[in-house]
């Protein structure tokens, strides 16, 4: 891990510093030449309230990383705030749906219920029990099937945070964990033992299963259980959305059905850490009052808190994750940003000479630095070409009898280029070597 910490003495500072060290990331992706996304991310346990991430596409990624083609709006999934953004009203209800939008009794107006589905967890202190209702099918626009849809934990997690309550996702039996909760306590009216229903903006709000089922096998006494109704987002009238992100579902910026999820490797990551660190270590910095100004602030010098960024590039990981997207079924295959050598020399044997003034040639001519590597070894002509697929030389050279006897004629082999091979003069050969090179 390549690992940066900054430090600024005031916020205007840190944001430069901040976007100097995001944009070294991007050239530095842009020289690999692969598919790569920049993410809006979710601080978690680092803290702050400004984080991007790097990632590879990729179906063995960990990361769901959802992109709006419209407004080109990229983020983590884990960045969902379970707000609802989207205009619920144009989901078309499913074959099985339930009567039409109905009123709770207080006043407001419920979306219709689309196969409701049902998603339980449970608090880190074992207290609260969570149980989500979403539209388990759903069709959105372009889709002419309901599709099955999935509650997206991180949504409920930001919800429930704004109510004080932590969640705990990794546990896989929520409802027996609760009740092991229960049983260990005192049968009285103080123990904080809650219920909480969280409700998606299309389900109605009246199809939650009674709490007395819920303690069925449980001696509870006189115990106090007390429920909880969320479906509407902390200090607002806005309902919740708590479901994962599909193709052709609305963005959250622009509106537009153009949403797209994939699966990513996280490669590199950027956070904005402000003063949360700072303000416990009493990390101060005198600032004078020129900087203050520009701060727009004005008065004398003053200790401030330095402002903190954290940064990272997962290297071992990205050599990892180069490697699986662009091996094949010869080997592996670098970008030459990362590749041993730029330009393998593979020569037959008794051409060895011969090798060398190609080498010379490529290398030597034009100013160009061109990392090449001649392999001299005493080894079988197809061994040694194998080993340089293997291995994953960008373009190899291969030094034949059959085409150096042509007029000194050398193989070109680039794989990255839709597996091209062809002969090339020894005077046009660095010329075109470098044509190449400017392609990968």
């Amino acid at each position: 891990m390549k690992d940066l910490y900054t430090f600024d003495s005031t916020e205007v500072e840190a944001m430069k510093t901040y976007n100097t060290v995001k944009e070294a990331y991007v050239h530095l992706f842009e020289e690999l030449k692969l598919p790569y996304v920049v993410a809006s991310a979710a601080s978690g346990n680092m803290g702050g309230n400004l984080s991007h991430e790097f990632h590879f596409p990729s179906p063995k990624g960990e990361d769901t990383i959802v992109s709006c083609s419209s407004c080109e709006y990229v983020f983590n999934e884990e960045l969902a705030s379970g707000k609802c953004s989207n205009n619920h009203a144009k989901d078309k209800p499913t074959a099985d749906s339930k009567s039409a939008s109905t009123s709770d009794g207080l006043g407001r107006q419920e979306a219709s219920a689309i196969s409701t589905g049902q998603w339980t967890s449970i608090s880190k202190d074992r207290k609260v029990l969570v149980r989500a209702f979403y539209p388990k099918f759903l069709i959105t626009d372009g889709e002419s099937e309901p599709a099955q849809r999935e509650v997206n934990q991180h949504s409920l997690k930001s919800i429930l945070s704004a109510y004080g309550i932590d969640l705990d996702i990794g546990v896989k039996d929520a409802l027996a964990a609760w009740k092991g909760e229960i049983q260990k306590q005192p049968l009285t009216t103080e123990q904080n033992i809650r219920v909480v229903d969280v409700y998606d903006a299309r389900v109605r709000v009246y199809d939650r299963p009674p709490i007395k089922e819920l303690l069925e096998g449980v001696p509870s006494g006189d115990l106090n259980i007390r429920s909880s109704l969320l479906d509407r987002f902390p200090g607002t009238e806005t309902g919740l959305d708590l479901l994962r992100a599909r193709a052709g579902d609305q963005c959250p910026i622009c509106g537009e059905p153009t949403l797209k999820p994939d699966q990513a490797i996280e490669l590199a990551h950027t956070f904005h850490l402000g003063t949360r660190y700072s303000d416990v270590l009493q990390a101060n910095v005198a600032v004078n009052p020129a900087i203050l100004e520009e701060a727009g602030k004005k008065g004398h010098t003053e200790m401030v808190p330095v402002q903190m960024g954290c940064h990272g590039i997962g290297v071992s990981r990205m050599i990892s994750a180069v490697s699986d997207i662009l091996a094949d079924d010869k080997g592996l295959n670098w970008p030459q940003a990362i590749a041993p050598f730029q330009v393998a020399v593979v020569p037959a044997k008794g051409l060895e000479k011969e090798a060398e003034l190609v080498y010379d040639s490529v290398v030597g001519r034009n100013g160009e630095s061109v990392d090449a590597i001649l392999d001299d070894r005493s080894k079988d002509f197809i061994w040694k070409l194998r080993d340089a697929d293997l291995v994953g030389y960008p373009i190899i050279l291969a030094v034949g009898k059959k085409s150096w006897n042509s007029g000194n004629q050398v193989e070109v082999q680039c794989r990255r280029l839709d597996n091209l091979r062809t002969t090339v003069s020894l005077e046009e050969l660095p010329k075109f070597v470098s044509s190449l090179l400017s392609k990968l």
